[in-house]
């Protein structure tokens, strides 16, 4: 559906939704108002009969009072009745005569009711003149009077002395029922207890009317077929068993029918007001609607890609304004698409980096095991061989090839950031100024060299040995590119990343960092190779020319060191690999030099060797049996807790790998305490990953990386009997070709 359709179809909808509330508020109003209007016209129809009431009273009044005086002048002579009630003038809509001498004794009765019962007349009348003046009403049997008792007196007023009293009455039967409902404009119900004794309902109104009172509450509505009545009821007898009650039903047939026509009328005229309303939006839709149909346009373009969909912009009404405003958001989607495209790459490459560094730290863990025990072995061999034996050279052959796998191992867990770091408050422009010379001196002397510091500048927090390490890579590296000769430039500067500036280079994140900054003249590198670099492994050089984990050690010690690292190169640009490093607060720390003896003596001292690799335990204890230390071994955790409980009293160190089937050595360790607070513990291990605890684990604890030699395990488990602060030995040395 097109834009106008919709702009359309919706205005008349809200003008037909206003009009149709509109017109149903004031139906239900009408609706409202006419039911209040008949039920009003009921309880005015009771008004209306107690008039007419008060009116049969006075006539019935006055002809009791006539015929009192005829009994009286007749010393009260029953034939007064008969000759009364024969008389039309005297009896004219009078149904009920009747005398009573002044014992109460009934000594005439005139009824134009044939089956008049006289049994329940004589007890009912008896009753009725003892309440004389209180009573108007008259129940007899089924029969219902309005009725008038006079009394007469001997002699009044001089002898009160009572003669009797006559009784008058007029019957409600059905026909004056009807016609008390014709001048009421209702239907009247005359009920006696819960029976219904007169109506002017047809026989079967009453039946469903009686059903209604046998519940014994009047109801103010009841439904008789399909008529609706309102009610309303007056009390005849008040007090009287059974009680005497009028009741009104008031239809709203003709309210309701007056009503319909009137919404026939409301109808047609809202009819009237939708139409009007309609073709008036017709006219006025296409001023709105043009311009929005153009913009629609545009978003239709947009969606498949078009950003060049011409818009026009005229004027300054809100329309106009959306436009301009959708024509920038165009723009700033065009250029976000092209950061989304960048950034997916870049995401996609440290997706790459994190597998391959997962897989290298998992091979350097493995592999370190088995270095140790080669290692270890040369290095035994090698003592107990003379230098003239012709197997000498052999052996030493493979404690250089050793070593040289050991460095690898510790590359690749820097590229995997598994390594175990030292780190410490540097200020990196003193560690560039410390090494200038070292790094002169890799330099060819074709290349130049030049320093650009910037001062004050902040304090990060980073291994020193590491960050020396990354140094000689990157110098190395940018050597290697500018095979005639270049300029190579090292910078340090503080850097506020904000929003904007970490959008233009992702992934950095917004924060204080100092930015170091090595830079080459070289030949640069294009987009597949800049995308390649820091894997492990890879390099440009001829075959035996590198190993390719210069840069992937790079990249692991500044992520490890919570930095980034980004390179911006083009083909025969050069390159610049910028390291940001957050700032940190405190100051440098200073750490007296520690002068190592060559070799160090072992001692007397009991050790708890825990070690689930068998080759691995094997060489350690032949270390530490050597060297003189009493050596307690176990393959696993729970094997030391037991050991450990066992010679509790004669432990002094522990020695433990980290990650063991059934127990940690962690965990190991913290049981241990409980019983001996003063045990020393050494862990073991391979790569930081296997540290679940984070750094917080070397507290209190040494830590000895594999692979390590003889004097570095006597070494480090000497300075922790003397209580020495805990260090990771065995620095790697630098290589440098590494790329």
């Amino acid at each position: 559906m097109k834009l106008r359709s919709k702009f359309l179809l919706s205005l008349v909808l809200v003008i037909a939704t206003m009009t149709g509330g509109t017109l149903l508020t004031v139906r239900q109003s009408m609706q409202a108002q006419v039911q209040q209007q008949v039920g009003e016209d009921a309880r005015n129809s009771i008004l209306t009969f107690q008039v007419m009431e008060q009116q049969r009273r006075l006539v019935l009044g006055r002809k009791a009072e006539l015929l009192a005086t005829l009994a009286y002048m007749r010393n009260g002579d029953p034939t007064v009745i008969r000759e009364v009630s024969q008389n039309p003038w005297q009896s004219e809509e009078c149904d009920l005569f009747a005398l009573v001498d002044s014992k109460g004794k009934i000594t005439a009765l005139q009824s134009r009711i044939s089956d008049f019962p006289a049994d329940v007349s004589g007890e009912g009348i008896k009753d009725l003149v003892g309440g004389a003046g209180s009573r108007d009403w008259w129940v007899n049997g089924k029969q219902i009077y309005q009725v008038v008792v006079k009394r007469f007196f001997k002699d009044p007023p001089i002898n009160s002395m009572p003669m009797g009293a006559v009784v008058v009455g007029r019957e409600i039967d059905p026909a004056r029922a009807k016609d008390l409902g014709r001048i009421l404009a209702s239907e009247v119900v005359f009920e006696a207890g819960e029976d219904l004794r007169v109506s002017s309902l047809s026989a079967v109104g009453e039946q469903q009317i009686a059903a209604q009172l046998k519940t014994g509450d009047k109801p103010e509505e009841a439904r008789l077929g399909e008529k609706h009545f309102y009610t309303s009821s007056l009390d005849l007898l008040p007090g009287a068993q059974p009680n005497l009650s009028l009741i009104v039903l008031k239809s709203d047939e003709e309210a309701l029918a007056s009503l319909g026509r009137l919404n026939h009328t409301l109808v047609g005229l809202g009819l009237i007001v939708v139409l009007a309303g309609v073709m008036l939006v017709y006219v006025i839709s296409d001023t709105f609607t043009k311009p929005l149909g153009s913009l629609v346009d545009g978003v239709r373009a947009l969606e498949e890609g078009d950003f060049r969909y011409p818009l026009t912009a005229a004027g300054g009404d809100e329309v106009a304004r959306v436009t301009r405003a959708f024509e920038s958001m165009r723009d700033t989607l065009e250029r976000n698409q092209e950061q989304r495209e960048q950034l997916e790459e870049q995401l996609r490459q440290a997706q790459k980096m994190d597998a391959l560094g997962r897989l290298a730290g998992g091979v350097a863990h493995d592999f370190n095991n088995l270095l140790t025990v080669i290692k270890g072995n040369s290095d035994l061999a090698l003592e107990r061989l003379k230098s003239t034996d012709a197997v000498r050279g052999n052996c030493e052959q493979i404690r250089r090839v050793a070593d040289r796998a050991a460095l690898l191992t510790r590359q690749l867990l820097a590229f995997s950031r598994r390594q175990m770091l030292q780190p410490k408050i540097l200020d990196l422009n003193e560690l560039i100024v410390e090494m200038g010379r070292l790094l002169q001196r890799l330099l060819r002397e074709d290349i130049e060299y030049k320093v650009q510091l910037g001062e004050p500048l902040g304090r990060v927090q980073a291994d020193p040995g590491q960050m020396e390490q990354v140094l000689l890579n990157l110098i190395v590296n940018a050597s290697d590119a500018m095979p005639k000769g270049g300029t190579l430039t090292i910078e340090t500067e503080n850097v506020c990343v904000d929003a904007r500036y970490a959008q233009s280079r992702a992934p950095l994140a917004p924060g204080d960092y100092v930015m170091l900054a090595v830079s080459d003249t070289g030949f640069g590198m294009d987009a597949n190779i800049k995308a390649r670099i820091f894997e492990p492994f890879f390099t440009t050089k001829e075959p035996g020319k590198g190993t390719g984990l210069g840069l992937a050690t790079v990249y692991g010690v500044v992520k490890q060191s919570s930095g980034y690292i980004l390179v911006d190169s083009a083909p025969g640009a050069g390159a610049r690999f910028e390291i940001y490093l957050p700032q940190v607060a405190d100051k440098v720390a200073t750490v007296p030099a520690e002068e190592r003896v060559a070799k160090v003596r072992g001692g007397r001292e009991t050790v708890l060797l825990v070690e689930d690799e068998a080759d691995v335990r094997t060489l350690t204890c032949e270390f530490l049996n050597a060297a003189g230390y009493q050596v307690l071994t176990a393959v696993d955790g729970e094997d030391g807790l037991d050991i450990g409980h066992k010679f509790a009293d004669s432990i002094d160190v522990l020695v433990t790998d980290v990650v063991m089937p059934r127990m940690r050595g962690p965990e190991l360790a913290k049981r241990l305490k409980r019983r001996l607070p003063d045990l020393k513990v050494v862990y073991m291990s391979g790569y930081t990953e296997e540290f679940s605890e984070g750094q917080s684990l070397l507290e209190g604890a040494s830590f000895l990386q594999k692979p390590f030699s003889r004097d570095a395990l006597l070494r480090q488990i000497h300075d922790t009997l003397k209580g020495k602060p805990a260090e990771q030995v065995e620095r790697p040395t630098f290589s440098l070709r590494m790329n």
